[in-house]
């Protein structure tokens, strides 16, 4: 390893600890500390702020001190690895879990996955979703050996919690004094358009969104999703890609199962 490297490695381990004083290789004189520690201050600031962006309900839902505190461990554990900050969070509903003074809000690990989600719909790739009447023009026999293209954006969140009902909530500007989370939801979030959107998949639709995007055709992800719960049925979850405006391709070419 290179000198430039050494250093380089000391100073990101210092920056993100603060336990540490600042690195022996840069300092200068005896407030060489005390300058770093403003140094390390603004990027411990600028990063808490990052996250407090990408994760406007989790601060609703907690508060801004509660936040910025577990934001501050967060960061001191996950550092990031990438120079775009709008990459960055996307562990912070993994954290959460394992943070217990978030145990109170059992639901708020989700939330953050459901707003990286968001996140990464945004930022994804553009496709035109198909038309209705070229979907319509699908001859109904071909329907089941039918596989197809989901838009790059589609993610996906399964939560034990109403995690979609909780979102929605918190993301206007009058939030009610109490929300019933106890039943669960799926999320599909997507940017069909301009805007992203947050809708719920019905049973088993988070299942057979899941196996369509994996290559399935229609038949083998009704079949999975079936399985998955009794609840499923396919008019509804195709009802649902087709709400969402996620199916931007289709093939009929039949493929081995």
């Amino acid at each position: 390893m290179t000198l430039l490297r050494i250093i380089q490695k000391e100073f990101s381990l210092a920056l993100l600890d603060r336990e540490r004083g600042a690195p022996a290789s840069i300092r200068s004189g005896p407030r060489a500390d005390r300058r770093f520690n403003v140094y390390r201050n603004n990027v411990f600031v600028s990063l808490v702020e990052a996250l407090a962006a990408r994760f406007p309900v989790c601060v609703s839902l907690v508060g801004e001190e509660f936040f910025r505190a577990m934001a501050r461990t967060f960061i001191e554990m996950c550092p990031p690895r990438s120079p775009l900050l709008m990459e960055y969070g996307d562990e912070f509903g993994d954290f959460i879990d394992t943070f217990p003074p978030a145990g109170s809000v059992p639901y708020l690990g989700d939330v953050a996955r459901l707003e990286a989600a968001r996140t990464r719909a945004y930022h994804a790739a553009d496709a035109e979703p198909l038309r209705a009447d070229e979907l319509a023009a699908l001859p109904p026999c071909s329907w089941e050996e039918t596989r197809v293209s989901i838009h790059p954006s589609v993610q996906i969140v399964r939560s034990p919690f109403g995690v979609v009902t909780v979102w929605e909530a918190h993301a206007g500007t009058d939030v009610p004094s109490e929300i019933d989370a106890s039943t669960p939801e799926d999320a599909l979030i997507a940017r069909p358009g301009l805007d992203v959107q947050i809708h719920r998949l019905p049973p088993g639709g988070a299942v057979f969104l899941s196996k369509l995007v994996e290559g399935a055709s229609f038949r083998e992800a009704a079949r999975k999703a079936a399985a998955s719960d009794r609840e499923f049925d396919l008019v509804t979850g195709l009802t649902a890609l087709l709400v969402g405006r996620v199916i931007v391709g289709l093939s009929t070419t039949d493929s081995p199962e």
